[in-house]
C-alpha cells in the first residue's frame, strides 16, 4: 500500500463542511478510479492533514491525473472556501502539498 498526506490550512470550525464534502465525493466511483483505498482527515492548530492510501506506489501520479476530471474539479472548488496552501507562493497542484516520507515501518506477522 502507499499513502500520500497533503498539508494544507485550514479554520477548524470548518471541520464538519470539509468532512462533509468529502463525504459526498467518495459515496460516488472517484477514489476507485483514483486507486484510493483509504481516506483520513486530520486538523491540528490550523492545519489540515489529508492522509490517502492506495493500493499501488502511484497514488501521486493517479491524483495528478484526476485533477482534470470534473468530480475532482468540483470538491476542489467547494473546498476553497475552506482550505488554502501552506505556501500559496509555491503551490501550483496537489503534488506541491504533499509531504516526503522519510521514514517508514510496519509490524511483521
Amino acid at each position: 500500500m502507499h499513502s500520500t498526506l497533503i498539508v494544507a490550512r485550514m479554520d477548524l470550525a470548518a471541520r464538519r463542511d470539509v468532512a462533509a464534502l468529502f463525504a459526498e465525493f467518495d459515496a460516488g466511483d472517484m477514489p476507485h478510479l483514483m486507486g484510493t483505498r483509504r481516506r483520513q482527515l486530520f486538523a491540528y492548530r490550523g492545519l489540515y492533514f489529508h492522509l490517502q492510501d492506495f493500493d499501488a506506489d502511484n497514488g501521486g501520479e493517479l491524483i495528478e491525473q484526476a485533477k482534470t476530471d470534473r468530480r475532482f474539479v468540483r470538491i476542489s472548488e467547494d473546498l476553497k472556501p475552506h482550505i488554502t496552501a501552506y505556501d500559496p507562493q509555491t503551490w501550483r497542484s496537489p503534488a506541491d502539498a504533499m509531504a516526503t516520507r522519510f521514514y517508514s515501518w510496519e509490524a511483521t506477522a
